[in-house]
């Protein structure tokens, strides 16, 4: 039998420290931190996405980082969202946050419901 909640987790939490360092280290992600007038805060919160996708890794043994991490991200895309929304991205662009935060919310239900 498959562990669809496994697989969520692990997709979700890999996502998070890829995209961290990609935060770091990517020319093209530079600009778009640039582009959202994050610039200054770039390393800041790439480190948060790092930290938090390897929570979330972590919280696969220890359910309290579950939910303090799938919380934390949750919270970070909403506000990416809101940061897409006010340099008036298409919504094609605000898409992808949408999606890890409803991911974030479904890792969040499900930590919470045992």
């Amino acid at each position: 039998m498959v562990d669809y909640f496994l697989i969520l987790v692990l997709f979700t939490g890999l996502s998070f420290v890829a995209y961290g360092i990609n935060s770091f280290i990517s020319k093209r992600m530079k600009s778009e931190f640039q582009r959202w007038n994050l610039k200054n805060d770039r390393k800041a919160i790439a480190s948060c996405q790092l930290i938090g996708g390897v929570a979330l890794l972590f919280g696969l043994e220890w359910n309290i980082m579950l939910v303090l991490s799938s919380s934390f991200l949750g919270v970070m895309m909403l506000v990416a969202i809101v940061v897409r929304i006010k340099v008036k991205d298409n919504i094609s662009d605000i898409l992808p946050a949408f999606a890890y935060l409803v991911l974030s919310g479904i890792i969040l239900f499900e930590a919470t419901a045992h």
